[in-house]
């Protein structure tokens, strides 16, 4: 009997050892497969991380690709229109030039035919033509010599014509000129026939306000304001003596400044206190000029 229970104790100890064992294997055995899920788990994330990244690069790239793309579209479009514009500048130069050109040509036709004439009026009449010819031709050797070719500094030019006319005009340097306004750029479009009537003004007072070698002086002043331009021409000489259409002889003169403030949308007024005075008012903004 106690051999009996020896052998069923020798058995009990070997099946407990057993299912210690087994227990034990099988906890180690999930301990492993637990560990190898989380290591699959961080291989998947690491995985998707980095496909991840890799389209990201992908992406980066493919938008820098564009990017440079329209980048080298644009500067290829800009730089023919830099060629294209610099080709159109030279051009307007060119046709500023040959204009200038062309009307120092008429004008010398018309210096050359009043030499051949004898009357008094006909020849004043052609010398006047020359002198507007002239005010054309200024603009535009002014617009093929600055940086500009759609705009002329007034100030400079109305100087220029000024001393122009009293070469022409006055036989002896007893008449000054006094210009009185800041810088400004005018278009084509507003200084052609701004220069025209100041050109017939000053022409009217050098032929008339002075008679005899009278001294003299012809203020120009120019001012602007945010809605319109005030162009004032004056001189002090006889003054109420004179009259606008006797001025202007036959009349072309009135008629010419008449036509060109129309042009300009302006108003004229005209004074005889003191002098022949003219003031012309226009309506300006910078917005209406070209660019």
């Amino acid at each position: 009997q106690q051999l009996a229970h020896s052998v069923f104790d020798t058995l009990m100890q070997e099946r407990i050892a057993n299912l210690e064992s087994e227990a034990l294997f099988k906890y180690e055995s999930g301990k492993k497969d637990q560990a190898i899920a989380e290591q699959a788990t961080i291989i998947e994330q690491n995985s998707r991380i980095q496909w991840l990244g890799m389209g990201l690069i992908g992406l980066l790239l493919l938008f820098l690709s564009t990017l440079f793309y329209y980048f080298r579209r644009n500067k290829k479009i800009a730089d023919a229109l830099l060629v294209k514009n610099k080709e159109n500048e030279l051009l307007l130069k060119e046709i500023h030039h040959r204009v200038k050109n062309n009307l120092q040509v008429i004008s010398s036709l018309l210096n050359m035919q009043s030499r051949n004439i004898q009357d008094t009026a006909v020849k004043t009449a052609i010398l006047d033509s020359q002198s507007r010819v002239q005010s054309m031709s200024l603009i535009h050797q002014k617009l093929y010599r600055g940086k500009n070719l759609a705009a002329i500094e007034m100030k400079s030019y109305l100087q220029t014509l000024a001393d122009n006319l009293i070469d022409a005009y006055a036989e002896e340097e007893e008449v000054e000129v006094r210009l009185d306004m800041q810088q400004l750029e005018l278009d084509v479009d507003y200084a052609i026939p701004l220069g025209l009537i100041v050109n017939e003004l000053i022409t009217n007072s050098l032929k008339y306000a002075f008679p005899s070698q009278q001294k003299g002086a012809i203020e120009i002043k120019m001012e602007q304001s945010p809605e319109e331009i005030i162009l004032d021409i004056g001189d002090n000489g006889v003054g109420e003596k004179t009259t606008p259409v006797k001025k202007a002889e036959s009349g072309f003169g009135s008629e010419l400044i008449e036509l060109l403030t129309m042009q300009l949308k302006g108003k004229l007024d005209f004074s005889t206190d003191n002098g022949y005075h003219t003031r012309l008012r226009f309506p300006f903004s910078k917005s209406t000029q070209i660019a």
